[in-house]
């Protein structure tokens, strides 16, 4: 079996000019890298096109079967066109942390990739860098303001702000920084937070314009002074030389799906740690130059489709047509507690109490004003038996199903998938779950309740102490971005399927000023991921030409 790398090198890749102008973007908005991905120059876009339709696409909460969500909405945009459709691809950047480490990249897999991989997989058109280099810069303007009579009276136990790296690094979470004496600084705790879930990521996802990323930036929250007083970038100098080195990747990246469909990449943020959705600019771009436009949020409802109705939707005005949740057989048979090498066996009687967790989230999906359709993710170890309950199951649900097989063949492996799609599109507006007026605690527990399904939220010490702060500091009426696991819908990774009267438990509350909103961290989460026992980077490999292998 050929992998997703062997499969996407033997691709012939049509030139990016081609591309753009099937889209009917300007030649003069492309800003290329080489000949098969560009930069979209968004001043010389027309912003007053009429905007196509919308659909999300979430999925399950995810297993380490995989469930293939990227693949199924790469391969479902394919089928679009196929059918006659202009259709555009709206997705997130991978980060370099998971590429190296064990969830695998954001570019899809099998026939149903966007392409170049190996470019998009790694260092694409140097986001990731730009994001990394401009947190940096704002660090280390914090640290020489303190170092250099410190005229804002610093408090250097309440910086706020930390170093980021794009890299699952678990030795950076906590660290010491300035000593050996003075000339090296101040001595002070600190830490790294992961790219993907910088607060200057989040900025560059939700910022409109090359101005509103400036002011953003200058919004920023670094810490607070001794008297207690909230510091902000603008204060110490840095929103000008943030904005010139992020000026370049606020543009959307252009690629092509292996179908040859439009494809906009851009924009990073994690799911479980952020707010889980590419750039509102690449959305809106698609939007302009494609009649239906497919974008994804981060795993499943609970995490990635909450936050993109309740922060993304709600910041940038978009209304959603339609919605897929994708699943696996396999999936199902994990949250029954089967075990991950048991899931290849048939096993009918399981998928009664696993298919909880995906009614679960189509559920939580129709709170939000939008009926999903179910995208059943074919592997070849899947059974007819399994096959024919999981179609009479969703009848009796409610719920259009539709079996895809994009990995093995591309757009024609989602044909039945896209018209099902295509006929539950709807003119209407979708709507998020809870009025952020009524303040950031009232706001978590509506989340916890309607979407986790939780009895009660539990604030820590701490956490009491930063909504008190939040509200001293008039943030309350901000959204809030709840940092939590992906495994379950409880705080508990461990608890699978749909758990219901469990607790949710807050442990801190980051107030994110620039982005615009409040980042509440729950469980065990952590903002900066380690490596697995055995990383994916032991078996990425470069041969004489310069040709990679084994990325995926």
């Amino acid at each position: 079996m050929k992998s997703d790398v062997q499969i996407a090198q033997e691709h012939t890749l049509e030139p990016i000019t081609r591309i753009a102008d099937r889209a009917g973007i300007p030649s003069d908005a492309l800003i290329p890298f080489g000949t098969t991905k560009a930069k979209v120059d968004i001043t010389k876009l027309d912003w007053d096109r009429p905007n196509g339709k919308l659909v999300l696409v979430t999925g399950v909460s995810p297993t380490p079967a995989g469930e293939g969500k990227s693949t199924t909405l790469i391969g479902l945009t394919d089928a679009l066109s196929m059918l006659g459709n202009k259709a555009v691809v709206a997705l997130r950047e991978p980060s370099q942390g998971p590429v190296m480490g064990i969830k695998g990249g954001a570019a899809g897999g099998g026939y149903s990739q966007i392409v170049p991989m190996e470019d998009i997989n790694l260092h694409f058109t140097g986001d990731f860098h730009a994001i990394t280099a401009a947190n940096n810069t704002l660090a280390a303007l914090i640290d020489n303001h303190i170092q250099q009579g410190n005229e804002l009276r610093i408090d250097p136990r309440q910086i706020t702000w930390q170093r980021c790296l794009d890299v699952n690094d678990r030795a950076l979470r906590n660290v010491v920084i300035g000593l050996r004496g003075k000339a090296n600084g101040i001595p002070r705790e600190d830490g790294f937070t992961i790219t993907a879930a910088s607060e200057i990521m989040a900025i560059l996802c939700l910022a409109t314009d090359l101005a509103d990323l400036k002011r953003r930036l200058g919004a920023i929250t670094i810490g607070y002074s001794f008297d207690g007083a909230a510091i902000n970038a603008d204060q110490i100098g840095a929103s000008g030389a943030l904005t010139a080195l992020l000026k370049d990747a606020l543009n959307p990246n252009l690629v092509q799906t292996l179908g040859g469909t439009p494809a906009f990449v851009h924009g990073g943020p994690f799911a479980n740690i952020a707010h889980g959705c590419n750039s509102l600019l690449a959305t809106g771009a698609a939007l302009k130059y494609g009649d239906i436009v497919l974008t994804e949020a981060g795993f499943g409802s609970d995490l990635g489709g909450e936050k993109f109705f309740d922060i993304k939707a709600r910041f940038g005005g978009l209304d959603v047509a339609g919605a897929v949740v994708t699943a696996t057989i396999r999936s199902i048979k994990y949250n029954a507690g089967v075990k991950k090498d048991k899931l290849t066996e048939e096993n009918v009687e399981v998928l009664e109490l696993g298919v909880a967790n995906l009614a679960r989230h189509v559920e939580n999906i129709r709170k939000f004003g939008v009926n999903p359709v179910i995208a059943l993710n074919l592997f070849a170890t899947d059974t007819d038996a399994e096959r024919a309950w999981m179609k009479q199951w969703a009848e009796d649900f409610g719920v259009q199903l539709a079996e895809a097989e994009v990995w093995a063949k591309g757009g024609e492996g989602a044909l039945e998938l896209a018209q099902v799609v295509l006929d539950s599109l709807v003119e209407g507006e979708s709507t998020p779950l809870y009025d952020p007026a009524e303040g950031v605690r009232a706001s978590i527990e509506t989340i916890a309740r309607e979407v986790y399904r939780a009895g009660e939220v539990n604030f820590s010490w701490n956490a009491e102490k930063d909504l008190q702060q939040i509200l001293e500091n008039g943030w309350d009426q901000y959204p809030v971005c709840i940092s939590k696991t992906q495994y379950s819908f409880s705080d508990n990774a461990g608890e699978l399927g749909a758990p219901t009267g469990h607790t949710l438990h807050v442990r801190k509350l980051i107030p994110r000023t620039g982005a615009g909103f409040i980042v509440a961290l729950t469980g065990d989460v952590m903002t900066m991921p380690g490596l697995p026992k055995r990383p994916s980077a032991e078996n990425i490999d470069v041969d004489e030409d310069g040709r990679i292998s084994g990325l995926f």
